[in-house]
């Protein structure tokens, strides 16, 4: 069966797009390295996750003497808002009060966190009233 066409990174090729947007291009080796920190990962199934991310168009690849270096052809910020777009789209019928409330009832945050979201909140406000 033909793998689905979708340009949203799945969970694996976000934990390598996170890693090479703070760090920058970078070999296979170097994101298996950053990668094991947490668990374990063999360097066939990083590079064969790579070059799928590659044949997507998530990263560009290119020769660096027997390996390649891969950087991200997408933005951190657009990646991310796509995310939440297909997220709330799909998970909560496009109500962002629904997903806010989900978010602040199972994240918990704190009175500092909900002081800079309120401060958000009103910025945004301020800057749709002014469109």
């Amino acid at each position: 069966m033909a793998r689905p066409k979708d340009n949203q990174p799945t969970p694996g090729e976000l934990e390598i797009l996170k890693i090479l947007w703070q760090d920058g291009p970078a070999t296979v080796r170097d994101v298996m390295a950053r990668l094991s920190r947490r668990r374990p990962r063999a360097y066939t199934s990083v590079m064969s996750l790579m070059n799928v991310m590659a044949d997507k168009g998530l990263l560009a690849r290119k020769p660096q003497g027997r390996a390649f270096l891969y950087e991200p052809l997408v933005e951190r910020e657009a990646t991310l808002g796509g995310l939440v777009h297909d997220l709330v789209r799909r998970a909560f019928g496009g109500s962002t009060r629904d997903l806010v409330t989900r978010l602040l009832d199972a994240t918990e945050p704190t009175p500092e966190e909900l002081k800079q979201i309120r401060e958000v909140i009103d910025r945004y406000g301020r800057d749709q009233g002014a469109s």
